[in-house]
């Protein structure tokens, strides 16, 4: 019958970095130990990497002596093997004998030469070898990795096929299936994504089809748009193969990931589902989703491009401004530039010479009556924004301004302002977070001019508690203003509240008492 492995943890990493609570952690091992699971995949075993990864992508000796306690099951750590030579192994594993049941070797296809030899110093050492081979849905295009699939008798205790794109049908899991095959005696697994909802029906293809082995994880979590649910797999193996499964366990380690579910929310969703079936990587679409600075339109356009191989779906005129203009103030989306919008428009139309340039159109509507030119960044969702803030932009009168040509997301404005978009040539003050929007103001001013730069709105978010995504929106915003201010030697100054270090701090009433 097959074998189960729940690789929570390693494929979870992706969302948590590779941090777990201890509690979390020690609630799913005692679950799934009353679980018809034969492997537990508790994370990475790496050689240092320079990023912040954590405890389950190095898995230290300490954390895998506390796993073997808790668990009753054979335990799996995983190699990528872009970052393994044979030379680590010895350090990696000598370690963990003892502690670890299996390796697996998670790899691109074009590298299984380098896989074998890596298998067969990690044989020496005693453990099962598992090869995780990814973009199963483009194997045929490597006519050189299918002939060396003879080389894995006698190295390979598991070889699995992975969706990597989530986009197979239960017809390419029989046609992988037989092409492996018919070049190897080894046992056969299978790891599904859920991009296009197929990750059950083809992990039941397959163990139908007489897979050894498959993979799930505790809600599907996992990279993108995650995996097949462990829960499913077992209700469904309880009911069609009578399998004794116990659902208060279950129950027990569903509960504990839920909270995390509800705080990173993976699962399938439109990008994902256009990725999964053009065979298109998920890693974009997951930085893009996660963010939540980019439309659901703009992630479709991103991966259209990508599909038919274009770098952008359109280039605009670039914006050379006709007038310069010696004061600017940047609008930003934050509450200050609303709870104090009578004092900056009083400001605004003090200064003849000065432009306004909203960061973004979030709160534009309230300027929009203002005797200044006024531009526009139009930057992630911001177009699809501006036509919902102004309702009918056929009496705008602005000009909005884009990232150089071609755009990470795309090209989308308003088509009624086609017109009075434009597009800058080039970033000059930085060569990180070119498509933000403090990038894109910040670069205007300069294009303008302005030998004074005022902000407002920029408040840093106030609140006491803020979520990860705030808080990495206010590192990379505290990095712009300071590489701003001293490559070009102006300096920002804030007329609102502000919890920003790297802006000065003024007021907007000093200028209109």
């Amino acid at each position: 019958m097959v074998k189960l492995l729940d690789c929570t943890l390693r494929d979870g990493g992706y969302y948590t970095n590779w941090d777990f609570e201890k509690g979390l952690v020690e609630t799913y091992l005692t679950s799934l130990n009353s679980l018809p699971i034969e492997y537990i995949e508790v994370g990475y075993r790496s050689v240092p990497i320079k990023e912040y990864f954590g405890k389950y992508f190095y898995s230290p000796v300490y954390e895998l002596q506390e796993l073997r306690k808790l668990s009753n099951k054979k335990l799996v750590i995983i190699f990528n093997e872009k970052d393994i030579r044979v030379e680590h192994v010895a350090d990696l594993l000598q370690p963990i004998i003892g502690l670890v049941d299996m390796v697996r070797i998670a790899l691109d296809p074009q590298q299984l030469g380098r896989a074998l030899k890596l298998a067969a110093e990690i044989k020496k050492y005693g453990f099962e070898v598992g090869f995780n081979v990814m973009y199963m849905s483009k194997w045929k295009q490597y006519g050189s990795f299918v002939e060396e699939l003879r080389e894995l008798d006698g190295l390979a205790d598991y070889f699995y096929m992975v969706d990597s794109y989530g986009g197979v049908f239960p017809d390419d899991v029989k046609e992988t299936m037989d092409l492996v095959r018919s070049k190897t005696n080894c046992s056969l697994g299978f790891h599904g994504h859920n991009n296009l909802e197929l990750a059950l029906i083809n992990t039941l293809t397959a163990i139908e089809y007489g897979a050894d082995i498959v993979d799930s994880t505790i809600l599907g979590m996992g990279r993108g748009a995650g995996n097949l649910k462990t829960e499913l797999l077992l209700s469904v193996l309880n009911t069609k193969f009578d399998w004794s499964v116990d659902f208060n366990a279950i129950g027990n380690a569903v509960d504990a990931f839920d909270k995390l579910l509800k705080k990173y929310e993976w699962g399938t969703n439109v990008p994902y589902m256009i990725s999964g079936s053009n065979s298109l990587p998920q890693k974009e679409v997951m930085d893009w989703y996660t963010t939540r600075v980019y439309s659901l339109n703009s992630m479709v356009r991103a991966l259209q491009n990508q599909k038919n191989n274009i770098k952008d779906n359109e280039q605009l005129p670039s914006f050379k401004p006709s007038k310069k203009y010696n004061n600017v103030l940047i609008v930003g989306g934050g509450p200050n530039s609303v709870e104090h919008s009578k004092a900056i428009i009083e400001f605004i139309n003090k200064n003849l010479d000065l432009a306004v340039i909203h960061a973004s159109s979030k709160n534009a509507i309230f300027y929009k009556n203002v005797v200044a030119d006024q531009f526009y960044c139009l930057v992630g969702n911001e177009g699809h924004r501006l036509e919902k803030v102004f309702y009918d932009l056929g009496d705008f009168e602005g000009i909005c301004i884009l990232p150089p040509f071609p755009r990470k997301m795309g090209t989308y404005v308003p088509p009624k302002i086609h017109d009075q978009c434009f597009e800058l040539t080039s970033i000059t003050f930085t060569n990180q977070l070119t498509d933000s929007h403090s990038v894109l103001a910040l670069q205007t001013a300069l294009e303008l001019g302005a030998n004074q730069i005022f902000v407002v709105g920029f408040d840093g978010y106030q609140e006491a508690s803020i979520s990860q995504l705030e808080r990495t929106l206010v590192e990379e915003n505290e990095f712009l203003f300071s590489t701003f201010q001293n490559f070009t030697d102006r300096s920002l100054i804030s007329l609102t509240p502000t919890r920003y270090k790297a802006l000065q701090s003024g007021s907007v009433y000093s200028f209109i008492w």
